[in-house]
């Protein structure tokens, strides 16, 4: 295996518990913490990767062939579709959508991991003053 065949089945490993987790379990807590690691720690793999590759190979990837543009329709339509549940609660919880679908729109994961971090937040900090406690209901 070269070690680019190993980074993807290391990311299959890693994802697959987690979607079978997330499908499974009867309640599920948000964390604005998870989320935030996530973006930060796709954020650095990214950084590292256009360091040492150069931002080109991403549009190359996307239109040299079908399968590269499958991807990126995918990775579009992914976005989307967690934009559609995500901004009415940003939208509710008072959160700045434009700029927020404006930086998830140019680092797609990152922003989008970001942009769930930050409403997770304000929604504990709502109901914890609400209720007076720290405890999600």
């Amino acid at each position: 295996m070269i070690a680019y065949q190993i980074l993807a089945l290391a990311g299959v490993i890693i994802v697959v518990p987690i979607i079978a987790y997330l499908a499974l379990a009867s309640k599920l807590k948000e964390s604005a913490l998870i989320a935030a690691a996530l973006s930060a720690g796709f954020a650095a793999y990214t950084a590292v990767t256009i360091w040492a590759e150069g931002i080109m190979p991403v549009i190359v990837n996307h239109t040299t062939n079908l399968w590269g543009v499958q991807v990126w329709y995918d990775l579009l339509m992914s976005v989307g579709i967690a934009l559609l549940f995500v901004v009415p609660r940003a939208r509710k919880m008072g959160m700045n959508v434009p700029l927020w679908v404006l930086f998830v729109g140019s680092t797609a994961s990152i922003g989008l991991m970001a942009m769930v971090a930050r409403l997770f937040w304000l929604e504990q900090a709502s109901t914890t003053d609400q209720t007076g406690s720290t405890e999600f209901s």
